[in-house]
């Protein structure tokens, strides 16, 4: 099984990539800002399924062919930022429509669903080009070849950074949440903050379309 050294040296390392907010970070914060607490919690927890399920994929191979293949990685990369962009233009488009008395009511209507609310953050996670890059090109090296069950010492070891992540996303979602309850005091901020979320989702889309390969 995974040493106790191995796994203390890729907590540090998950630790220091992790400490830069990328896509699922900023991810999170536009969704708390334009929807509130509770969808944000929930984007938190779907982000991090998405993200184990890379790891799972690098465990069994999955991750090598994606990381291997520069079409392949385009298009996981080019399907989450249209994702991305599109959950950010339906947040701004309803701005207006934001309701102060429910704090965790989704711009136009009422709340969104939580399942639909986690599948969203599972997709985003998935298709994070930084986490692909770390699981793929990092997670391998302190997997120890002599223990053997490799796949196993992967999936052991991505957790790791999946509970860093729990604690440093919620972290942010509940700070960014805060901010917006600030503004719902008035309708005119909270329609505001709402559009900020929106187009942070939308700038975000755009900058991990924009981005290329580390190769």
């Amino acid at each position: 099984m995974v040493s106790t050294a191995s796994m203390l040296a890729f907590a540090a390392m998950s630790l220091l990539v992790i400490a830069i907010p990328g896509p699922s970070v900023l991810f999170v914060v536009g969704r708390a800002l334009a929807h509130g607490r509770r969808t944000a919690l929930e984007t938190v927890f779907g982000n991090l399924v998405g993200s184990y399920l890379l790891v799972v994929a690098v465990a069994w191979g999955l991750g090598e062919l994606v990381e291997s293949s520069a079409a392949l990685f385009t298009g996981v990369k080019l399907a989450g930022a249209a994702y991305l962009v599109y959950l950010g233009v339906q947040a701004f488009r309803h701005r207006k429509e934001m309701r102060v008395a429910a704090m965790d009511a989704p711009a136009g209507g009422e709340r969104r669903g939580g399942l639909r609310t986690v599948l969203d953050g599972i997709f985003v996670g998935v298709t994070n080009p930084k986490g692909i890059v770390f699981f793929a090109a990092v997670l391998p090296q302190f997997v120890e070849h002599s223990a053997g069950h490799l796949p196993l010492q992967m999936m052991v070891l991505g957790l790791v950074p999946i509970s860093i992540g729990l604690v440093t996303d919620t972290l942010w979602g509940l700070g960014a949440s805060a901010a917006r309850s600030w503004f719902a005091r008035s309708e005119r901020r909270l329609s505001m903050v709402g559009g900020a979320g929106g187009l942070a989702m939308i700038g975000l889309g755009v900058t991990v379309a924009a981005t290329g390969r580390a190769d």
